[in-house]
């Protein structure tokens, strides 16, 4: 049954440079109440997937599939994965293309990406947080996974240098082959999780040590899923965030990849969000 009620230590990279939820809900595995009608023919707002680290828009295919069976134009961006200065006004400007309400969802990192990049824009009508980062303005990525211990990322993570355009050096991290499914999805097949492995996309290693520099949530309403069983993010930092940021609070015994494993509730809860909104 589901229950509804992207480190510990800081990441030394050698060359980088860089209360309680308003709702509390019980969804049942097999139904959802809810009091709008799946089949409503009022105009639904868009819903925009943002994806985090380690990992491309696929990973939302189930919860697209869904989302389009129940009427909603969705979209699902490529995060660039190059840090908060590159990645924020990126999703912002895709954001900006969007006429009519967005609702605004995310993964892991992604979660810090549409924390920024969603300020000032007035269509963006909720965010939702899936097992994802929500940082304030002035905080650094570094400084919340030092909060709590539990993330297996630090020693999973594999650090590629990688030439920027002004001729220094970045750092890009991978996760290694023999650590992916442990610390990233570890409740999922593992042909599965060789597949994600083969085809992770890297992010820059300063991501980590960028500042937020603008916090949507304060002004536009959240609902968040904490993965109880996550290796990547401590489940108790997803509710220090989602405490903090007074979010709609789900939770569920999931891995950091919820939105893969469990795509129906995900689907629910974006549903939920899209629903206050109308």
């Amino acid at each position: 049954m589901y229950r509804p009620t992207a480190l510990p230590r800081r990441i030394v990279l050698a060359a980088a440079a860089g209360g309680l939820a308003a709702a509390l809900l019980t969804v049942p595995a097999a139904s959802a109440a809810t009091a709008h009608d799946d089949t409503s023919s009022t105009a639904k707002p868009t819903i925009v997937l943002v994806h985090g680290g380690f990992a491309d828009s696929s990973g939302w295919n189930g919860v697209i599939s869904r989302l389009q069976d129940k009427g909603y134009p969705v979209i699902a961006p490529a995060n660039p994965l190059r840090g908060l200065p590159t990645d924020a006004p990126y999703i912002a400007s895709v954001l900006k293309s969007i006429q009519g309400p967005i609702v605004l969802v995310a993964h892991s990192y992604g979660g810090a990406v549409i924390t920024n990049a969603a300020v000032g824009i007035s269509n963006v009508k909720a965010l939702v947080y899936i097992a994802a980062m929500v940082p304030d303005e002035g905080e650094t990525l570094n400084d919340l996974f030092a909060k709590y211990p539990g993330s297996q990322i630090p020693d999973a993570v594999r650090q590629v240098p990688f030439a920027n355009p002004d001729g220094s050096t970045g750092i890009d991290l991978y996760l290694k082959p023999d650590k992916f499914r442990s610390a990233f999805a570890a409740d999922l097949p593992e042909a599965t999780t060789r597949l994600m492995q083969a085809g992770q996309r890297p992010f820059a290693a300063s991501s980590y040590t960028d500042k937020t520099t603008g916090a949507a949530w304060h002004t536009i309403p959240s609902w968040a899923l904490v993965a109880t069983q996550d290796k990547a993010i401590p489940p108790a930092l997803e509710r220090f965030f989602y405490k903090r940021a007074k979010s709609h609070l789900y939770e569920v015994a999931a891995s950091h990849v919820p939105m893969i494993s469990h795509p129906s509730l995900v689907t629910r809860i974006i549903q939920d969000a899209a629903n206050a909104v109308d």
